[in-house]
């Protein structure tokens, strides 16, 4: 029954566009983010170090990943905001809290065996680590495991305050963790000139505290949310169990997501410097995932979740949104692995030459940028599938394509990452290319697999192949105008390339597709955007 009669069920508060407030939110923690890699690359370079650093932060990013926002969106918001559609206020709050207090249990166990078996975490994830980086990796994981459970304390404020319609703050929150970091290389690193390895310790525990500060900026807003907490935990409620339910499928189906992240950091331990060179890749390729696809599946669903009426009204609505969400995540992300492929030098070389980064580098990470171009609209797109899939409380299908993409991934990256590069006599480092062309294959697969599976649920599912074809030709004839200028201009400073090139392929795509009629998904998000400001 529900808590407030049919006129009293409060009506989502307007607080903009959903997409452009994720995006917003996360383009704030994405530039914070640039800046920190730009210092880190600065201050650390591909040392030892710098190697043994990412791999030790990305053991718990990735079970907090798995514990937190990622798993809990998909089952935790689609109960919780059908409980709010249907006016059950006092029953979602209870849910949140009973979740939260499984979420510490939980958290708190995997932190515990974490610290105790870091020995046996990186043997496992970094088998080609020795000697001293080995060590340093040990010492270092065991400093930022911690932080995991803070960051799974964070990520369940993200599933509240998405449900309620606040996703600027849930995903600008990451900013904090930047931010500690970011005072800590200039303090540590270029204050007091501390060398490689007292760095490293010292942001990692400058990321434990920034995890803490991410978790803290968001709780006021999320305890007002759920005001009155009545400190009930009824953890045999039959929400609770659905949420459990869904969490077990989707974690074991981002378990799998992350076995390919798994993988990528096994074959890339065997590379020189191949762990952090794909680190330095993957903060710029994920930018489009995170701003383009990500922001547009964690605004769409809530909303899909909180359709109602017949099974074919439902189907109807998320047709609806799931082909205009396609169309926003492809204007964007077409031209953004363009710019991968034919200018991701430029890119690289804007936002890590300095210091320790050699050119060299800036080669390697081009390489891997180009890589991860082939499969970057497939993955973006598939994260809105997937969503549609759990809005549709159906867990189990996306976990049996992921599994099918992890495969390809297995066999195919290391065939592309270590016998390749053997074979053609080159350079090993050049493997990171190997890895991120091979995800990038397999995520076209799933994404060919999730289509297909989700039109036999819900129908066909517009998505305009000529459209997306004139796209690719606009970003091309940008590309090609900008290389013409970077050919023509050969410019000494990397800021200054960056500016002179990578603006002029902004503007010449934008013009492009104006021209050809397809600036409309730009042009609405706008006037929306200005309607909801004014």
């Amino acid at each position: 029954m529900s808590d407030l009669p049919p006129a009293a069920v409060p009506k989502p508060r307007r607080r903009g566009p959903a997409a452009a407030m994720v995006a917003a939110g996360i383009l704030l923690s994405r530039i914070s983010g640039l800046i920190q890699f730009r210092l880190f690359a600065h201050y650390l370079g591909t040392s030892i170090a710098a190697d043994a650093y990412r791999a030790a932060f990305r053991v718990p990013n990735m079970l907090q990943n798995l514990l937190g926002e990622g798993v809990l969106s998909a089952s935790f918001i689609p109960v919780y905001a059908r409980l709010r559609a249907e006016g059950r206020q006092r029953e979602a709050s209870e849910l949140a809290e009973a979740i939260f207090a499984l979420l510490a249990l939980v958290a708190s166990l995997v932190v515990a065996l974490g610290i105790l078996c870091a020995p046996l975490l990186v043997s496992l994830l970094a088998p080609g680590f020795h000697g001293e980086k080995r060590t340093l990796t040990i010492a270092l994981v065991r400093i930022v495991f911690p932080g995991t459970g803070l960051l799974v304390f964070a990520a369940w404020c993200l599933g509240v305050l998405n449900s309620h319609g606040r996703f600027f703050l849930s995903y600008a929150s990451a900013v904090m963790m930047n931010l500690a970091i970011i005072a800590t290389l200039l303090w540590q690193g270029g204050l007091r000139g501390h060398g490689t390895v007292s760095l490293a310790y010292a942001i990692s525990w400058a990321a434990v505290a920034g995890a803490l500060l991410q978790f803290a900026v968001q709780a006021p807003t999320v305890y007002s949310l759920l005001r009155p907490i009545r400190g009930r935990l009824d953890l045999r409620s039959v929400h609770v169990a659905a949420v459990v339910a869904a969490f077990i499928p989707v974690f074991i189906s981002r378990g799998v997501f992350q076995i390919s992240g798994f993988i990528d950091l096994q074959l890339a331990s065997f590379l020189p410097s191949g762990n952090v060179l794909l680190n330095y890749a993957q903060t710029l390729y994920m930018l489009p995932v995170s701003l383009f696809g990500m922001s547009v599946s964690a605004a769409e669903l809530p909303a899909m979740s909180s359709a109602v009426g017949t099974d074919s009204e439902i189907a109807a609505t998320l047709r609806s949104r799931l082909s205009a969400g396609l169309e926003k995540i492809s204007f964007f992300v077409v031209p953004s692995a363009v710019a991968f492929l034919a200018l991701g030098n430029v890119v690289a070389s804007t936002l890590y030459r300095t210091g320790k980064f050699t050119e060299q580098d800036v080669l390697f990470v081009w390489a891997a940028l180009a890589g991860s171009g082939v499969g970057l609209l497939a993955q973006t797109m598939g994260r809105l599938y997937s969503s549609t899939f759990y809005a549709l409380r159906d867990t189990r299908t996306p976990l049996n394509f992921a599994l099918v993409r992890v495969a390809l991934t297995l066999c195919l990256g290391y065939l592309f990452a270590l016998p390749l590069p053997r074979a053609l006599g080159i350079d090993h480092n050049w493997g990171v290319a190997g890895l991120t062309s091979s995800a990038g294959i397999a995520g076209w697969v799933e994404f060919v697999l999730l289509r297909r599976g989700l039109q036999a649920r819900i129908g066909h599912v517009h998505f305009s192949a000529a459209r997306v074809l004139k796209l690719w030709a606009a970003a091309l004839v940008a590309a090609a105008l900008s290389l013409a200028m970077e050919w023509r201009l050969h410019l000494a400073s990397p800021v200054l390339r960056g500016l002179v090139i990578l603006i002029p392929f902004v503007a010449v795509y934008l013009a492009a597709t104006h021209l050809m009629g397809l600036s409309g998904t730009l042009s609405s998000a706008l006037v929306r955007f200005r309607a909801k400001r004014s």
